[in-house]
């Protein structure tokens, strides 16, 4: 989240910020309250003092009948005011939850349709299998019984579905490691502190994405990026650790509420899935070149798989909240014959880190918020789409690309 001074010293920015990110948030009501806050906390704090200075001028002596008086007043007003003063202190703290992180000025503005192409690369195939009649096919993937055990949209990949799932893996941790990424595996729960410190608040209360544990101050993740962003909660790193990288792999859950109109068939949107994440925390002054790092590392894992994709500058209008600047990466479906969302890249500036208290010592010993930020290395569910519409060959046969065979003991089809 975004810390008051900052919001008064950069009130234009904010403004703008929420504005083009499309919240419906009212900042003057929350100076309001931060004013309200404040005037709270001088009467407080005067009448702490004057509670202090009367006890001390006191000391060893017998308290006069009005000095009682007025000390019972002091220890009243003061009860009041203070529980005033948390009151108002929770309610500022609830509001500037809901204020979105700032937007770098190289961010488009607008609604989804104004994200602007900046790349594209590889060459368009003009046909393709469908994915899921051809997993089902194979008996490779089953849905039925998915929905038997747990419900819509989840499921079960049997046989070299399932080997070609953990190929992908194997394959996308080969290149992320390259990279000087620490592997990790990372809870698949976490509590409300930590889902709130990563900064996903839906725009509507239909929109909340997670699977909530009842009775319970956890939740199901959505992505690995939310436990890594709590890995270094209230901790302070020295300046000449960073930059660290981590790679989170992880099951993912997700009601993908708010996801009407958008592609959903077999495998491409589910409420469970595998996937390898990319984690950086960093120097302020890094975070725009690390950025371009997490970018070009999704770059050479999907050229490795020979996938034609482009790279696109999300307007700000379809940003999440702790995002000041999004890449998304879309792969070309030869069977739907059009872009669809593959992996993304993010910089949330010290908008998570604020949240969950993530700090970096100077070498002059000054203390201030790190930059944090996420990248999607191999989302599986979704990359077994992208390999099943582009290699499968005659005869019911898959291709296994190249890069895959170690992981597959070098077999050329499946």
């Amino acid at each position: 989240m975004l810390d008051i001074k900052f919001i008064r010293d950069h009130e234009h920015e904010v403004e703008r910020a929420i504005r083009e990110k499309r919240y419906k948030i009212s900042l003057e009501k929350l100076l309001k309250l931060d004013d309200e806050r404040r005037e709270l906390l001088k009467e407080v704090e005067s009448l702490r003092k004057e509670k202090n200075d009367t006890a001390a001028s006191m000391k060893g002596k017998r308290p006069s009948p009005e000095a009682i008086k007025r000390g019972k007043e002091i220890k009243e007003k003061l009860s009041s005011l203070e529980k005033a003063l948390s009151e108002k202190e929770s309610a500022l703290t609830t509001a500037l939850k809901s204020v979105p992180n700032i937007i770098f000025d190289d961010v488009p503005l607008g609604g989804e349709e104004d994200s602007v192409e900046i790349k594209s690369w590889g060459e368009k195939k003009k046909s393709g299998v469908d994915h899921l009649d051809y997993a089902v096919s194979r008996d490779w993937v089953d849905f039925e019984r998915g929905a038997k055990v747990a419900g819509a949209k989840f499921y079960y990949l049997k046989n070299e579905l399932a080997l070609l799932e953990n190929a992908l893996l194997q394959y996308g941790l080969k290149k992320v490691q390259e990279h000087g990424f620490t592997y990790m595996t990372v809870p698949d729960l976490v509590s409300s502190k930590i889902l709130e410190g990563c900064g996903f608040n839906p725009r509507t209360s239909d929109q909340s994405d997670e699977y909530f544990v009842e009775n319970e101050d956890l939740a199901l993740i959505a992505t690995a990026e939310m436990p890594l962003t709590g890995y270094h909660m209230d901790e302070i790193l020295d300046e000449d650790k960073l930059p660290l990288f981590y790679a989170g792999y992880s099951a993912c859950f997700r009601k993908e509420a708010g996801t009407y109109g958008k592609y959903t068939r077999g495998l491409f949107r589910v409420h469970q899935f595998n996937k390898l994440e990319m984690y950086a925390f960093c120097l302020p002054e890094q975070s725009k070149e690390i950025h371009e790092k997490i970018l070009k590392i999704e770059e050479d894992i999907w050229q490795g798989l020979n996938i034609p994709y482009r790279i696109i500058n999300i307007a700000a209008g379809d940003l999440g909240s702790p995002a000041a600047k999004k890449y998304d990466m879309e792969y070309w479906s030869p069977v739907n014959q059009k872009y669809q969302e593959i992996t993304s890249c993010s910089n949330c500036t010290d908008f998570q880190a604020r949240a969950v208290n993530c700090r970096v010592r100077r070498k002059d010993g000054t203390v201030e918020f790190v930059h944090t930020l996420n990248g999607t290395a191999i989302p599986l569910a979704r990359a077994l789409v992208v390999i099943l519409e582009n290699y499968a060959a005659e005869g019911g046969k898959l291709k296994v690309p190249e890069v895959l065979k170690p992981y597959l003991n070098n077999k050329e089809e499946i």
